[in-house]
């Protein structure tokens, strides 16, 4: 049973920074793929960022040079550090990890099957 539990979300000012975490278990953390999506109501999820289980990183070109996306094996534990935060980044965050089969890790929502409940950031 796959279970992802973000924490780390609020509210913050313009041009602020805030760090997302990702508790993973049940899942086979360091041999796979994970990611960072985000939606607001009315709109499609969209992919932030993803992290494949040697390092490699692919963002969304929204957030390059704002938002890393890092992960601990040891603790289990996926981030999203974001800086410079604009108004238009203000959503729900989701965690997610890959669909068992799939190869390739974009950030793209067809390639994540398991997800966590989200954490809210706000940026006024």
């Amino acid at each position: 049973h796959v279970q992802l539990v973000e924490s780390g979300g609020g509210s913050v000012q313009a041009g602020g920074s805030l760090t997302l975490s990702c508790a993973a278990s049940g899942y086979t953390y360091s041999s796979n793929c994970m990611g960072w999506f985000r939606q607001t109501p009315g709109k499609e999820r969209e992919g932030v960022a993803s992290i494949v289980s040697d390092g490699r990183t692919s963002y969304a070109d929204s957030v390059k040079g704002r938002f890393t996306i890092s992960k601990d094996n040891a603790k289990n534990t996926l981030y999203l550090q974001m800086s410079s935060l604009k108004l238009e980044d203000t959503a729900m965050y989701y965690c997610a990890a890959r669909r068992q089969g799939v190869v390739g890790c974009p950030p793209v929502r067809s390639v994540f099957g398991y997800w966590g409940q989200g954490t809210q950031v706000t940026v006024s």
